[in-house]
């Protein structure tokens, strides 16, 4: 069944909907951008030469003004009037194991192996003027065999002369990722065009993560106006803005946690060999994203490291390194 899934997971997103080709539906009171914009990350642990917890993930983002005209859209927050529209998709894969992978036997009291994959279908709503955005997402996906972290890893390990994972049989099993997620964001201080700070609420109801957080964002460089544009302007709104941006950033957030699916298994099926009980998840979490980004017109670099405090009772704190390219045109 591994294979028929994840199949069927691509072939649902690319017939989600015949718009691929067409202009977005008219909102003369939330204009939609121009922009097109594709940007692709990889994270691993292995930028701190670590092999535990988090180990590696990946997305695949896509911002298209046609997408407006996926049924997914239908469910999104449009915004304030006035405000500009993003719509986009993101395609999201994360792998998560123990401490010790090479042991062939269920290691308790420690992480459950664990994968996903999902799509995420969101609307941004900007307002460059009031420097504020609201971000809504719909959340469709999998947890389970069918993400192929088993193959994947192993085939990556195999590749560089690293120890096999030998605990992937018993990784939590299949079930739904089914989830809402709002944010948002606010200049709170500014100094000039040279550093600002954007505050931050978000909540996710899901069936993979359910959390409330906040927090604060720093950045400090040659930078364009955060609201002005999702990183990187395309062609048609890139006038009046710095060709080139470099700049560092530094986000601090608070979480407080509900539901973890990659701890205690998915909402719907019972049938994993491992899961930790909810007593023994972390409620409180702190989240620390540092990094670099250089910038020029509408294509973009960028490398940022991830710190999170101890997800379970007796964990680690755990930090991974993450590269971003975008391109917007």
């Amino acid at each position: 069944m591994r294979f028929p899934l994840s199949f069927l997971f691509v072939w649902l997103l690319a017939n989600a909907c015949p718009a691929w080709a067409t202009t977005a539906p008219t909102d003369t009171l939330r204009p939609t951008s121009p922009d097109r914009l594709l940007r692709y990350t990889y994270a691993n642990d292995f930028f701190y030469r670590t092999d535990y917890y988090f180990t590696q993930g990946m997305t695949l983002t896509l911002v298209l003004p046609s997408l407006a005209r996926l049924p997914t859209q239908r469910f999104l927050l449009r915004g304030p009037a006035g405000s500009t529209q993003h719509h986009g998709l993101t395609l999201h894969y994360d792998g998560f194991t123990p401490l010790r992978i090479q042991d062939p036997f269920i290691r308790v009291g420690d992480r459950p192996y664990a994968a996903y994959m999902y799509a995420s279908f969101f609307r941004v709503s900007s307002q460059p003027a009031q420097r504020q955005r609201l971000t809504s997402a719909v959340e469709i996906g999998f947890i389970g065999p069918a993400a192929l972290a088993k193959e994947f890893q192993t085939a990556i390990h195999r590749a560089t002369n690293d120890p096999t994972p030998r605990g992937w049989d018993y990784q939590i099993q299949t079930d739904a990722v089914l989830g809402y997620r709002l944010q948002y964001e606010r200049q709170l201080l500014a100094a000039g065009r040279v550093a600002e700070v954007i505050g931050t609420a978000e909540a996710s109801l899901s069936t993979l993560y359910t959390y409330a957080s906040t927090g604060a964002q720093l950045r400090v460089g040659l930078l364009q106006p955060y609201f002005s544009s999702l990183g990187v302007a395309g062609t048609t709104s890139r006038a009046g803005h710095p060709q080139w941006q470099l700049y560092a950033h530094t986000s601090l957030e608070g979480r407080l946690v509900g539901y973890n699916a990659t701890l205690q298994g998915g909402l719907f099926n019972q049938s994993n060999p491992y899961v930790l009980p909810a007593s023994a998840v972390e409620r409180a979490l702190l989240r620390n994203t540092t990094g670099l980004v250089l910038a020029y017109q509408g294509f973009s670099l960028a490398a940022n490291s991830t710190w999170v405090s101890p997800e379970f009772k007796g964990a680690r704190t755990h930090q991974w390194g993450q590269l971003a390219i975008t391109a917007a045109f």
